[in-house]
């Protein structure tokens, strides 16, 4: 058997015992069953790299620097390497911002911003991920109805590896409730009007009624970066 089946094998079985069950027995389950895994994490809230920190001291959490983060993004970063028991890994893109342009154009991310994300995001990830026999991703299905589906298990078969999600299932309110209760770590632009936070190009401010990623690559259609396609 291939390593690609065995794991495949093992999100079958995960993700039969594993839905209901609580985030940590999530990472519980991933600690004892995966070599390797690691957290990726957008510095938009850190509620998952917390309980990650807590339940696997040291876990390697992965950030996808693009070159275009708001400073905000960047120093939620830089205090979640001071202050939880974690690795952060920046990955970046194999060509500076500078390079991209240069190759592509200058603002890449106005005239084709799926081809940006692919670059600067998809292609950092792919090659970390590689590294590891899973990884966890802090999606909820309460974040929006292209996420209404999320599996809390699930074989990712671009890149052959099993992916978790181990907040699938939670609310907003437990959310709060457990940011409150641990004083998590939170990037300042949420209590500013951006309710879901990318790069600085691509995110504007969300108005009165609006779904919360409705700031995200405002008036292309564009819904989601592609790392989790």
């Amino acid at each position: 058997m291939t390593v690609a089946t065995d794991l495949r094998t093992l999100a079958e079985r995960g993700a039969a015992e594993l839905e209901g069950a609580s985030a940590q027995d999530v990472l519980r389950w991933a600690d004892r069953h995966l070599a390797r895994f690691a957290v990726a994490a957008s510095m938009q809230d850190t509620v998952l790299v917390h309980l990650a920190s807590q339940v696997v001291p040291g876990i390697d959490v992965l950030f996808l620097d693009t070159g275009y983060h708001f400073p905000q993004t960047l120093q939620t970063r830089d205090e979640v390497a001071r202050r939880y028991d974690v690795t952060v890994r920046d990955l970046t893109a194999r060509q500076t911002v500078a390079e991209q342009d240069a190759s592509y154009g200058a603002r890449l991310h106005d005239r084709d911003p799926d081809l940006c994300c692919t670059l600067r995001k998809t292609h950092p990830l792919d090659e970390a991920v590689d590294t590891y026999d899973g990884w966890a991703t802090g999606l909820r299905r309460a974040e929006s109805a292209t996420r209404a589906l999320t599996p809390v298990v699930t074989f990712d078969e671009r890149r052959e590896r099993i992916k978790l999600a181990p907040l699938a299932a939670w609310s907003d309110e437990q959310v709060a409730a457990y940011v409150d209760e641990h004083d998590v770590i939170m990037n300042p632009l949420l209590s500013q009007g951006y309710p879901s936070i990318g790069c600085e190009p691509c995110t504007r401010r969300v108005l009165a009624g609006e779904d919360a990623r409705a700031g995200r690559w405002s008036g292309t259609g564009k819904t989601e970066c592609g790392i989790h396609s």
